[in-house]
């Protein structure tokens, strides 16, 4: 059974243009998430970590002194649940691309340094097509597909705009607070929807000498939402807000997802050795001006344009007092731009809007934005 989330009621905190509250399902609190559980190893040791190897964004670069109804209920109402066989990627934009570009121009702050949608997926260990617990997870994963920063969503699904980037998290579990620092890295990036499918999403078969014919699972998604990386100066963060599915169940949670979350994000300098353990194959191909950017620092607070190069290694770091400290205003902010929490509220509430509008379940509509079939790939999972 699904464990739902508070229903608290709250008052928005920013509204839209016909005055109506937008946002309201991701106020701000000052109370501190439950910590989610962490799973043991195979050989029922706690999980290795590279804790000790890894230094904190302070010893890095310094100490930085400086019940309404749900989504699935509307859609029944609209009658948009199993449509006479209508597959949800054969929907189309009769208006274009939900991507709106312009319609937010001189209102986004400054600080904020990209938004754009966001999908979390798992994959399970080799063989396991369906996770019966954080155990049977091989990896976590993002997917981040940036939007033009003056851009609104509107209704339909989102272009192909051939910028995706796949992010893999190796410790299967994302960081919950400060103690919580471990390795991501840029899997692919530059990627359009396709190459996602073909090489991501779906499961493949290998043989090996040793076992035979041995099964890679497809990708299971658990959440989609919207994103911004944002700098308060001396750090650089990336925030998220969940929009689907409206309550996280056990699966979302035994993750470490949160219905708002934000990470302290660092770039690693591949021209230092990798912490123990963390070492890829290759690292990124940097161009001369990004590498420069460096100097001699061995971490620097992540840009956008980091994550542009496959093999990016950054530093993740748990935030568990929630995303107030990842979106205060910054000194300077012109006159007439939206603080960076109001901005990514109405994102989110416009997603809301966009996601409602999708024909079919939280799957389906997941899918139809990825510009595939939700039935040819598993359904979005909320339980073990």
């Amino acid at each position: 059974m699904t464990t739902t989330r508070s229903g608290a009621k709250v008052e928005p905190s920013s509204k839209n243009e016909n005055g109506e509250g937008v946002g309201a399902k991701h106020q701000l609190d000052t109370k501190v998430s439950p910590a989610s559980k962490r799973t043991k190893g195979d050989d029922g040791k706690k999980q290795q970590t590279i804790e000790d190897t890894i230094p904190s964004p302070t010893e890095a670069y310094g100490d930085g002194k400086n019940p309404p109804p749900t989504h699935e209920d509307k859609k029944k109402e609209n009658g948009e649940n199993g449509v006479d066989g209508v597959d949800a990627h054969e929907q189309t934009n009769q208006n274009g691309s939900a991507e709106k570009e312009g319609a937010r121009e001189g209102v986004v702050p400054s600080n904020i340094l990209e938004k754009g949608i966001i999908y979390f997926f798992i994959r399970g260990r080799v063989g396991i097509d369906k996770p019966s617990s954080v155990d049977d997870i091989r990896r976590s994963y993002m997917v981040l597909r940036p939007l033009a920063k003056d851009a609104k969503l509107g209704e339909g699904t989102i272009d192909d705009a051939g910028n995706t980037r796949l992010i893999a998290i190796p410790k299967k579990v994302f960081p919950l607070s400060g103690r919580d620092r471990w390795i991501a890295f840029v899997e692919k990036s530059n990627t359009s929807f396709k190459t996602l499918k073909d090489e991501f999403i779906s499961a493949s078969d290998y043989t090996t000498k040793t076992a035979g014919v041995r099964h890679t699972p497809a990708a299971t998604p658990v959440a989609e939402g919207v994103y911004v990386i944002t700098s308060t100066g001396r750090e650089s963060h990336l925030v998220y807000m969940i929009t689907l599915p409206e309550d996280l169940g056990e699966v979302q949670k035994e993750i470490g997802l949160k219905e708002k979350g934000s990470f302290i994000i660092s770039t690693r300098n591949p021209q230092y050795e990798a912490p123990k353990g963390t070492a890829l194959p290759q690292g990124p191909d940097y161009s001369k001006e990004v590498q420069d950017e460096f100097r001699a620092l061995r971490w620097l607070p992540t840009q956008p344009k980091h994550l542009d190069f496959p093999n990016t290694q950054f530093l993740l770091v748990g935030e568990s007092s929630g995303i107030e400290k990842a979106t205060e205003p910054q000194k300077g902010q012109e006159e007439g731009q939206e603080k960076p929490v109001e901005e990514l509220e109405k994102l989110e509430d416009e997603d809301t809007h966009r996601m409602e509008g999708l024909q079919g379940d939280d799957s389906a509509t997941i899918f139809a934005d990825l510009h595939a079939r939700a039935k040819d790939y598993p359904k979005l999972q909320t339980t073990f």
